[in-house]
Parts: C-alpha cells; structure tokens; sequence
C-alpha cells in the first residue's frame, strides 16, 4: 500500500499516519480511487456520512489538509452543496501546549527569556489553533501585545504533506482528465505556496503594515501595530485589541456598537480593498474581525491575503453593474474571462449570464445569493474558474454572511454606489497621474533611443524596394515618421513637466 505513492524515505512514516487516520475516519471508498486501497468495510456501519467523515479526518490530520479542505470549500464551482456545507465548518482550532514546550523556541526568536524582553508575560495561553499559539504579555513602556508562536516541529510535518499531497495529485492528475482540467496540481502548488508564506511570519506582519498603509486615512479601520524589535519568522508580536466579534447585532448592542454603522463600514472597508487598493483579507470570518467603539472594525490574523489586478479590478465592476442593471451581455463577458477552460463556447456562457440576470438583475444586490446561484449553473455547464477568483469571492461571500448577520435587510448596492465615487476619486488621484506619467516618459525615451534604428531599417526596406514605390510615397512616409518623431518627443516634454508639476 505505501508503494502506491512514491516517496522518499523521510515521509514513510507521514504516508503511514496519513492512511491510518484516512482508514479510521472510514475514508476506503477515497483511498481507493487514489490507489491507496487498505482493508474494506462496511459503509452502512459507519456513523457519519462521506463529506461528514472527510471533514472529521481532514482536521485530525493537521494544518495542511485543514486549509486544502478550506479551499475545496471555496469550489462550489466543482462540489456540491453537501460537501461544501460541510467543509465549511473545518476549523483550525487545536490542544494548548504547555508553555515549557514552547519555551526553547522563544527565547532563540527573542534572544532572552521572554519575562525579560516583557514587563508581564502570561505562560497560559489564549488561544491556539493548529500552526501557532498565542499568548498574551505587556512592553516595557505598559504596550499590551500578544504573542503568535509558531508551534515547534510544524514545518516538517506541513512539508512532509506537501510532498505527499503533490504525489497523490500527480497520481490522480494522470489517472482522470476531469482531475487535469481541474487543475488538481496547479490547486497544490498554490496550496504550497500559501502555507509556507503563513509559516514564516514576517509576512503576516508585512501584510498588517500594508494594510494599514492602504486605510491610513480610514478611521473606521485598525489594524494591529507589528513590533518588529520582537518579531521573526517564528514569533509575532502585535498590539492586543479588545473588541466584540460581528456574530449578531444584540451583541454589539450591548457593547454600544450601532450594527447598521458596522455593515456600512465593513461593506465599505471590502470593497475599498478589492476595488481600489487591490489588496484584501482573505478570510473575513467573525473569529478575525472586532468591532470596536466609534463604530470601527479592526482586521485580524492577516496571514492570508488575496491580490486583485487593476484588470480584475475592472471585471468586478463589470459583474456588479451587470448584475444591477440587468446586462446579460455584459455578464457573459465577464464570465468568460473568469473561466479557466478555453473549449467553452459562447452561447453557454450567454445561457448562464441570462439565468442570473433574470434572477437578480434589477433588485436589491445580495451577493452571497447570487454567488450561490452562478457555482450550481458553472457546474451544470462545466465551466472552471480561475483560482485567484475563488479567493475572491470566498472573501466576498464570507463578509455578505457577517453583514447580513449583523443587518439582515442588508443590501450592497448602496456600498457600491459609495465606491464608485472613491473608484474615480483614486483615479483622478495625483500620485496615480505622477506614477503613469514618469512610466509614459521612460517608455517614451526608450522609444527615443530606439527610432534612429527604426527609421535607418525603414529607410533601407523603402531603398530595398524602390521599384514598387514611388518618389512621392517615400517622401510622405519620411514626413510621416518625422511627424511622429516630432509628437513623440513633444508627448515625451509633456510627460516629463506633468510628472513632474504633480510631484
């Protein structure tokens, strides 16, 4: 059975723990269609049905097979209901360690004991989950902080899975063309590349710093403060935020929290990020959101991040204004560039974009509805979307279910007219015009140092061919390239002084 997947030596006894737990969880009927085919059983004698069981093994196993089951439970355009309901509820949550166990790895990241670098550190922890735990303590100058400590030994574990899951899926890539079309390694690569970026902390602290760059002048934002005197690729430590998760409005109530605001804001804050600065949470959920006083949001455990293109950017728009003002071609065209597969034909995605218009076009804009509506169509018709449109919309559907939790008559289309103001705002922005206008002058003065060049090959493939052309066509063509010189270097004057009047 371990020969099924070809493995180095060093991961055998993973391989191992990972078949057993599989077994135990009653997942024969998966480890079969993957070639790992250990002792059968009787199905009807276990307790809990197949998507129920694959979750349960999924969190027994560990951080890697957690998070490849969170980003099957963004495939709504691949799964069905059932198994995305279920692998929704997946959790990172995990036993607390004695601090003892920790203690080596923190004073190496700290370079002393940590009752030193700290007026008050607390060696109980406050939460844990499957790649850190936290701990709370106190700066020298009365700064309350916590400690995110990677857990000791979880870098080899997650490699080791890595490894096999590449394996498994190279093994099912070759097998079954649905996996290939699907994408099986291309998911595991990016699974890869996500979970080594979370393992090395520096880029969580990195992606708070930026974010609070981005809502500098947003008061309803806060994002903790990184106090990188402390921090390492094993050890983050941030400022502490007291707050109250958005799970429902009687609580923020009673914290003196107006919930209407709080939607407002929160539908204001994503969609800044996705539409302006192109950078977004990538797991919105309750458990890393607090609402504090004056009607703010702090954004929490940043270690996820998605990026959305100034061309994505643009489809996002494109798909909202669809949606609301009822554009079925404009729909279709925008789901086209969001598929992944090439052998789709237009009329097919035409029959979807009319579905949905029909459905939601015109009305109250709830997104987590239409979202919910396109992934059973996309699969009926067999169309795949690209990754980082996944993300995307998982972040999207995640914060629509906060919203509506908070406000349930909560409608998105009064946000999105508010952006549309700040869309154009950042446009029209000077630092924007001052970036575009120093690139334009570069490119232009490359352009510059190239045209001598050009005209001499143009000249000589106008000599070349002078037979075929008259006296007077080669003249023009003279007088046109002159011209064009001549606009260029003035285009280049004007870029230069722009760039320069706005900086």
């Amino acid at each position: 059975m371990l020969g099924a997947i070809r493995v180095a030596a060093r991961d055998r006894a993973r391989l191992a723990e990972v078949i057993a737990t599989a077994s135990r969880f009653g997942l024969d009927v998966l480890l079969a269609r993957i070639g790992l085919d250990p002792a059968r059983r009787d199905p009807d004698a276990l307790p809990f049905d197949l998507p129920a069981r694959t979750r349960a093994a999924m969190e027994a196993l560990g951080p890697v097979w957690v998070k490849l089951g969170q980003i099957l439970a963004t495939r709504a355009d691949l799964l069905p209901p059932d198994w995305i309901a279920e692998l929704e509820k997946l959790h990172s949550e995990a036993p607390r360690l004695p601090f003892a166990q920790l203690r080596d790895q923190v004073e190496a990241a700290l370079g002393e004991p940590p009752e030193s670098a700290f007026a008050r550190f607390d060696p109980e922890p406050l939460a844990a989950a499957s790649i850190a735990q936290v701990h709370r303590a106190a700066l020298h100058d009365g700064t309350e902080v916590v400690l995110k400590i990677r857990r000791p030994g979880i870098r080899a574990i997650m490699e080791a899975d890595l490894r096999l899951l590449t394996q498994i899926a190279a093994m099912v890539e070759a097998a079954n063309a649905e996996a290939r079309r699907y994408g099986a390694m291309r998911m595991i690569r990016a699974l890869g590349r996500d979970i080594l970026e979370e393992l090395d902390f520096t880029n969580e602290g990195r992606n708070a710093d930026r974010l609070r760059e981005d809502f500098a002048d947003e008061p309803r934002v806060v994002v903790p403060v990184i106090h990188w005197s402390h921090s390492s690729e094993t050890l983050l430590v941030m400022d502490f935020i007291a707050g109250v998760p958005p799970r429902n409005a009687a609580t923020l109530e009673a914290a003196g929290i107006d919930p209407a605001a709080i939607a407002s804001a929160g539908a204001d804050i994503v969609l800044d990020m996705t539409l302006i600065n192109g950078r977004f949470h990538g797991d919105p959920h309750p458990g890393n959101l607090l609402c504090l006083p004056g009607n703010r949001i702090a954004l929490l455990d940043l270690g996820l991040i998605g990026h959305v293109s100034p061309r994505r950017r643009e489809e996002v728009i494109a798909f909202t204004q669809s949606i609301a003002n009822s554009d079925p071609t404009l729909l279709a065209e925008t789901l086209r560039h969001w598929s992944q597969t090439d052998d789709i034909a237009p009329e097919r995605f035409q029959a979807v974009a009319d579905r949905l218009v029909a459905r939601h076009g015109g009305g109250a804009l709830r997104l987590a509805a239409i979202l919910a509506d396109i992934f059973p169509v996309l699969r009926e018709e067999r169309i795949v979307l690209q990754p980082d449109m996944l993300l995307l919309f998982k972040a999207l559907i995640t914060i629509d279910g906060v919203l509506s939790g908070i406000q349930p008559d909560f409608d998105l289309s009064a946000a999105l007219r508010r952006a549309s103001a700040r869309i154009v705002e950042a446009r029209l922005s000077p630092e924007r015009w001052t970036r575009r206008a120093a690139a334009l002058a570069l490119e232009l003065d490359r352009l510059g140092d190239d045209l001598p060049r050009l005209i001499r090959a143009t000249t000589r493939k106008l000599e070349g061919e002078a037979p075929a052309v008259s006296t007077a066509g080669v003249e023009a063509a003279i007088r046109t390239g002159a011209g064009w010189i001549a606009g260029a270097l003035a285009l280049s004057g004007v870029a230069i002084a722009v760039a320069m009047r706005l900086g």
